[in-house]
């Protein structure tokens, strides 16, 4: 006989019979979509956590060196080779997509000065012992991507980084740049836009060159990481983005009949230079600069010690400058893996990397391109055990980057249509490593994210802590930037069509920049000797892709953009000061945006309820409903008419500078607008300050009602 069991100790004890029966209860009469147990949230998080322990530097390594066994400028036999291996380095469906676009080659390069009389070879001298210097000659000569072609013969002008301010510093000296060779250094701002204020301000043409003082502060490569003295920065001075020939649209190869645009309304419209220019290296510019007379150079525009004293010009010494380049139809090839989600296969969660190169492309963008094959390898291992995410994974490897981030411009204009309504998010990793210290950009809505996963990846320079430990540590808080620069693939994604996006990196630049030094061996030196920044990237990078793909509920928060919009107003409002214009438009609809923001969390709060701890299943189309406001809240700031004079970019709260293409700023029109009122003074130009402020009110309202879900009033 079995022994009675004791009502006071029993498991059928009246209290927990009681909560049994209404824990039934519950479950047969409440709705469905609040108890039902779900099967797709659970699963997910240990796949993420499998996800970071699968890495593998050797294969990162690995990747790179074939990558980089050759120079491999966009349209190139090399770069048609580095396509296929991608191509057939991803496990899961891949193809090609292939457009028929404007590139830009160099033909003939001379520089010489005639007072003193110097000619200059224009050619970078690699160092013996580097294992790549065999190969160095197979790269493209110097040269300005789409820069004009012609002759110059005139006297030098020193104008420091090419700045607008450095040549209003100038006319404040009574120096006058008209009609002479304009010699400015790398940095700052983009080299296209150093051609571009440099014409402006009446210049026959521009030298370009690596100041020793930026770029070769200690041992030179390959005994140091540093620019060594024939070092030379190519790149492109195209002011715009995405083939100059087919402005808007895309041309597939093989279309017979595409409209194109004429070179001379590309340079009409400024989007291409009107004056020949030339990058040099710094031992050419140092020489240049002992031939520049007149006053001496304000102290911060001077060189490092030793260097001779920089004098401002214009001569005594004169140069002669010809440069004649081929601008020709080129095919260029992007190359694609998609993993197809199975709850939402029509959502998009898309990652992208470069893989052109000026040279070898080591750091940029071949860095970036091994840690998306390494972190392809890892989730076709998650595929392997069960994995599939919720909605659909494109992995994107982009050609022609360098040239104006024209392959992934062409394939968002192709797709324009589709991508505005189906993209969640676009992460873009350029250059993934550079050197030590994670940084990270992004629209605001992403922030918390990136410090989430940046909590869960270890620093590969300091194991004992993690990536968030280290971001964290010589700042007040975690210091995501803000994405409105165009000097990458994010560009068309966020600036074009209004994708939520993120940018990432190891490192904040590199001497070696778009020279012929930037290959493996400089990398396995100083870059990432033992590629754990590469692991690292792949780690961060995937896991935010993870929680994009597979969460349930998107892991946006709009209160944190309502914050930065606040931020944004109050530079405009510095800007503005003692003006007659009201900025109370705007500070109404940021105050509605935080509290649709608000609202639209606790709706997240609610309908990502748990039942014991255990994720509740959702009701489908209420959970597809919220996702998509969360998507296309960003798509709320785009505007159809585009910025003042920069129509392709759409995008009122955050955009590129006007006057330098690598600068991010916040409400970008209400900003071009302001510098314009402040040259003119007059009512008519602080009117249009005025409408610029209304315009970017109203689409911050508009992305209030898409948050807040509300139909159209009738």
């Amino acid at each position: 006989m079995k022994p009675i069991l004791n009502p006071a100790t029993s498991a059928f004890s009246t209290p927990l019979l009681l909560l049994c029966f209404f824990t039934l209860y519950l479950v047969t009469t409440i709705s469905p979509f609040l108890l039902t147990i779900s099967t797709t949230t659970s699963s997910s998080s240990p796949y993420h956590s499998l996800f970071l322990s699968l890495s593998s530097n050797t294969s990162a390594s690995s990747h790179l060196r074939r990558l980089t066994s050759l120079p491999h400028i966009a349209s190139s036999d090399a770069d048609s080779l580095a396509a296929s291996y991608v191509l057939s380095s991803f496990p899961f469906p891949s193809h090609t997509t292939s457009y028929s676009v404007l590139l830009s080659f160099p033909l003939l390069r001379s520089l010489s000065l005639s007072s003193p009389p110097f000619h200059f070879s224009l050619t970078e001298i690699p160092a013996p012992s580097d294992p790549y210097s065999s190969l160095a000659s197979l790269a493209v000569p110097t040269f300005h991507a789409y820069a004009h072609s012609g002759s110059v013969t005139a006297p030098l002008t020193y104008a420091y980084y090419g700045r607008v301010e450095d040549f209003d510093e100038l006319r404040s000296l009574g120096i006058n740049v008209t009609g002479t060779v304009v010699l400015a250094r790398y940095g700052k701002i983009f080299r296209g836009d150093i051609v571009k204020n440099s014409q402006d301000a009446g210049a026959a043409a521009v030298l370009v060159y690596s100041d020793y003082q930026d770029y070769a502060q200690g041992d030179v490569f390959p005994d140091g990481q540093w620019l060594p003295e024939t070092g030379v920065q190519r790149g492109s001075t195209l002011r715009m983005q995405g083939d100059p020939s087919t402005p808007g649209w895309s041309c597939r190869v093989g279309e017979e009949e595409c409209e194109r645009v004429d070179k001379e309304e590309i340079v009409r419209q400024g989007f291409m230079p009107a004056v020949p220019s030339l990058p040099i290296s710094g031992k050419d510019g140092e020489e240049l600069h002992k031939a520049i007379g007149g006053q001496v150079a304000p102290d911060d525009w001077q060189g490092r010690e030793g260097s001779p004293v920089y004098h401002l010009g214009p001569g005594p010494g004169v140069v002669n400058l010809t440069y004649l380049g081929n601008e020709t139809l080129r095919k260029i090839q992007n190359v694609f893996a998609v993993i197809e989600g199975k709850e939402e296969p029509d959502r998009y969660v898309v990652l992208g990397n470069h893989r052109d190169a000026w040279t070898f492309g080591a750091v940029d963008p071949n860095s970036g391109t091994a840690s998306l094959l390494e972190l392809a390898e890892r989730l076709f291992k998650l595929q392997k055990r069960g994995w599939r995410p919720r909605r659909t994974i494109i992995l994107c490897n982009w050609d022609a980057e360098e040239y104006g981030l024209i392959g992934s411009t062409e394939w968002v204009e192709e797709n324009r249509e589709v991508l505005t309504s189906r993209a969640v998010t676009y992460l873009n990793v350029d250059s993934a490593v550079h050197g030590p210290g994670y940084r990270a950009s992004a629209t605001p809505q992403l922030d918390a994210l990136l410090i989430e996963a940046s909590k869960m990846v270890k620093d590969p320079d300091n194991p004992s802590q993690t990536i968030y430990d280290s971001w964290i540590s010589s700042n007040d808080s975690v210091p995501v930037g803000r994405l409105g620069g165009g000097g990458s693939d994010h560009a068309p994604f966020l600036q074009h069509i209004g994708v939520p996006s993120v940018d990432m990196a190891f490192g904040t630049g590199y001497p070696v920049y778009h020279s012929i030094f930037d290959d493996y061996s400089w990398m396995q030196k100083f870059g990432d000797p033992m590629f754990q920044r590469h692991v690292a990237a792949a780690s961060i990078w995937g896991l935010v892709a993870l929680r994009l793909a597979d969460d349930e509920i998107l892991p946006f928060d709009y209160v944190s953009y309502a914050s930065e919009l606040k931020r944004g107003v109050k530079t405009i409002e510095e800007a503005a000061a003692g003006s007659p214009v009201s900025l109370s438009p705007l500070y109404k609809s940021i105050e509605e945006f935080n509290a649709a923001a608000t609202k639209i969390n606790d709706e997240k709060k609610v309908l990502g309820k748990k039942f014991w701890g255990i994720p509740l299943r959702k009701d489908q189309s209420k959970l597809r409903e919220l996702n998509d406001r969360l998507i296309m809240a960003e798509r709320a700031f785009i505007d159809g008419q585009g910025l003042s004079g920069r129509e392709w970019h759409k995008h009122l709260i955050y955009g590129t500078s006007k006057y330098d293409d690598y600068g991010a700023k916040s409400y970008p029109s209400i900003d071009d607008a302001i510098i314009e009122a402040k040259k003119l003074n007059s009512t008519d130009a602080w009117r249009m300050v005025q409408h610029e402020i209304y315009r970017a009110a109203r689409a911050v309202k508009q992305a209030s009602l898409v948050l807040n879900g509300l139909t159209c009033n009738v």
